[in-house]
């Protein structure tokens, strides 16, 4: 069994439909069952008795300004108390990463989000356009990424590999016990890896590949490889 964890406000998550196509993905991949659990759902406790193989942790569609920081203690929690676990987070969980390893949201009283930057004069707005994004850079689309290093999550993939993106905001401080696994001339920390644990992070959506632009389908397939899941 594999874990998909949905980061998101429990209103939004209960509204949307999209988590069983990416359940599908994920099982056509693996060959293993996936369950979906809210974060609220995914306790240390709950988590531990399943035993899964391998977690994944999503991304977030909602500003974390908008959550009370209580609510991310459980995320905290969850990843504290599986070190053992292979785990990759995507986009809004590798964002929450770096709240965690930087501060600890115990340490915060709100947890403010990191808009990568301003727009410069006379660039244009990308994607839509909301209150909250207005004026900032955003990555929304398939875009290349660089290799730092040699990690075996990007094993076989070009340098610079193709993947979707679709965030306004970043990790600002690589966290103490990561190293850099992939950049961009947009995001300095697209992808980082712990030095002790499996476990990885990633800016950017290997889950939202497309025919067009497979190299996230085959980040996939190695973390499975990497998890000891074969299929």
């Amino acid at each position: 069994m594999i874990i998909w964890v949905r980061v998101e406000t429990l209103e939004n998550y209960e509204a949307g439909n999209g988590d069983f196509n990416l359940k599908r993905r994920f099982e056509q991949l693996s060959g293993e069952p996936c369950l979906v659990l809210h974060m609220t759902q995914a306790t240390p406790e709950l988590v531990g008795s399943l035993r899964p193989r391998a977690l994944l942790l999503s991304g977030c569609g909602t500003w974390f300004r908008d959550f009370e920081v209580e609510e991310f203690y459980v995320f905290e929690d969850l990843v504290k108390a599986t070190p053992q676990i292979p785990a990759l987070a995507f986009c809004g969980s590798h964002q929450l990463l770096g709240f965690m390893y930087n501060r600890g949201f115990r340490n915060m009283q709100k947890v403010e989000d990191e808009p990568m930057r301003r727009l410069l004069p006379g660039e244009a707005q990308v994607g839509a356009v909301s209150p909250d994004n207005a004026g900032y850079f955003v990555e929304q689309g398939f875009y290349p990424i660089q290799k730092v290093g040699a990690d075996p999550l990007f094993a076989g993939l070009p340098d610079p590999f193709v993947v979707r993106e679709s965030h306004t905001c970043e990790i600002k401080q690589l966290p103490a016990g990561f190293e850099l696994i992939a950049t961009s001339g947009n995001c300095r920390i697209q992808g980082m890896k712990h030095r002790e644990r499996p476990l990885w992070s990633t800016q950017f959506h290997p889950e939202a590949w497309q025919e067009e632009y497979p190299q996230g389908k085959e980040i996939l397939i190695n973390f499975f490889r990497l998890a000891g899941i074969t299929h």
